[in-house]
């Protein structure tokens, strides 16, 4: 009688090349390589992914795992690394010590490689900077042993293989540079497409940032210039904005749009983050589609359209100043509408509507910044992919995987885009660590369960 152990040591370690696999080509680039695992996406989750096969996986799969990320460094919402801006997670919710508290890539094993675990205790605070979890998360990238993570690797397609039977047998991703990556298991992490509003469409490029993009765009502007700023939305990335491009751009006027009666804090009190526990994902999914209503819909303001409640009281004050000594250089703009947005004689023309009165009123402005959040359908990668393998719906299981029809070789697995049926935490920091757990042994079994059945058909063929 085998064990789980040596039957994954039965999976042939190159099981794909007669599959994938052309030789590469002489000289400094290949063209085709062939993988177990291939995880798109060099975000937070992917990186708790990697961190979980190391731990848990035996050699032949973690040494065959790869990371790709399109950009050229590792970072953590890379457009809103502002300086003071700290993260709405405790940062015992990191990338691996709800799993594994003994973990060397804890954040606090991070702290103290870089000599500043006795600042932070002293700081007595929770929440980490913004800028620090980033650089965490690249200090991540770096002390990995035996998954790969390779950056300024762009995904344009990702193609399924099947045999000549119709069973899927794996996956090939192209990327930007032209080389093509094999793989069995593949794990798509990449986040959610930047929503912006249809209203906004015929703005030109510059005329129009992203919250996404805030940092590297606003750096390339001359902060001499007495722009007038209008920024869209009213939660935690439009306030920062609004607040941030008031020391980025000094001399600009700066108005801020909201559909909302108001800014509001989150909702954030200690019974209902209860519903950001990892154990919480159980129930949810098992619940029936009108709780799972109620649950997110109850649990929308915990998470979205409302501030942090410092960075709303510093807002507050700003605004308050501003009164006081009649500079007239903040506006907020509370219940209104973008009914249409032009690009006229050199500047923008939109025309804002009041939800109470209906009056239109035109506003001018330079640059609108766009704290819009992110597109709530699949992303554009994803639904291609589902378009590909002729799915009418896309769903995946308890443990992340794609569900596909019909027989399977290889499999999917979706991160961080699994509200609908995973919670109100699927896209946030404190379910990585148990999420990547959840893949890491569902693969696990898979092969397990592969190397069964190459048992059993050898042992039938004797």
């Amino acid at each position: 009688m085998y064990a789980a152990a040596d039957f994954l040591a039965i999976v042939p370690a190159h099981w794909d090349e007669h599959r994938f696999a052309e030789p590469f080509e002489t000289g400094e680039r290949m063209t085709h390589r062939a993988l177990e695992l291939l995880a798109i996406g060099g975000g937070p989750a992917n990186l708790a992914l990697a961190i979980a096969i190391e731990e848990l996986a035996p050699d032949d799969l973690s040494e065959r795992s790869l990371v790709i990320e399109r950009n050229e460094t590792v970072a953590w919402q890379r457009g809103m690394l502002l300086p003071e801006a700290q993260s709405q997670v405790s940062f015992l919710k990191d990338l691996v010590t709800l799993r594994n508290p003994r973990s060397k890539f804890s954040f606090v094993n991070y702290l103290h490689s870089i000599g500043r675990l006795n600042e932070f205790i002293n700081m007595g605070n929770f929440w980490p900077y913004r800028v620090e979890m980033s650089d965490y998360h690249q200090w991540v990238a770096n002390s990995l042993e035996k998954v790969r993570l390779e950056c300024a690797r762009e995904c344009q397609e990702i193609e399924p293989r099947r045999d000549s039977d119709g069973t899927l047998t794996g996956w090939v991703t192209h990327l930007a540079d032209g080389s093509t990556i094999g793989s069995r298991y593949l794990v798509v992490g990449a986040g959610r497409d930047p929503y912006i509003p249809p209203v906004f469409a015929g703005l030109p490029d510059d005329r129009i940032i992203h919250s996404t993009q805030y940092l590297p765009r606003i750096a390339g502007l001359p902060g001499d210039v007495p722009y007038r700023v209008v920024v869209i939305g009213g939660a935690q990335s439009a306030a920062e904005m609004f607040d941030a491009v008031g020391n980025d751009l000094p001399g600009c006027h700066r108005t801020l749009v909201m559909r909302s009666i108001g800014l509001k804090t989150y909702e954030n009190s200690k019974f209902t983050n209860e519903l950001y526990f990892p154990s919480a994902v159980d129930d949810f999914f098992d619940a029936p589609p009108d709780a799972r209503e109620q649950i997110l819909r109850e649990m929308h303001i915990s998470n979205y359209s409302g501030l942090a409640a410092s960075t709303l009281d510093d807002l507050y004050k700003q605004v308050y100043l501003d009164r006081m000594t009649g500079k007239g250089k903040l506006r907020i703009e509370t219940m209104t509408d973008i009914a249409s947005a032009r690009e006229e004689g050199g500047e923008v023309v939109l025309e804002l509507a009041d939800r109470r009165t209906g009056t239109v009123e035109e506003l001018r402005c330079d640059l609108v910044l766009l704290g819009t959040g992110f597109v709530r359908e699949m992303p554009t990668m994803v639904r291609d992919l589902a378009a590909s393998l002729g799915l009418e719906k896309i769903e995946v299981t308890r443990d992340y995987r794609l569900k596909i029809p019909g027989q399977a070789d290889a499999a999917c697995y979706l991160q961080g885009v699994n509200e609908a049926t995973h919670g109100i935490g699927d896209s946030l920091l404190s379910m990585l660590a148990a999420r990547g757990s959840d893949i890491a042994h569902d693969i696990l079994a898979d092969r397990a369960g592969r190397a069964v059945t190459l048992t059993s058909t050898s042992v039938t063929a004797n």
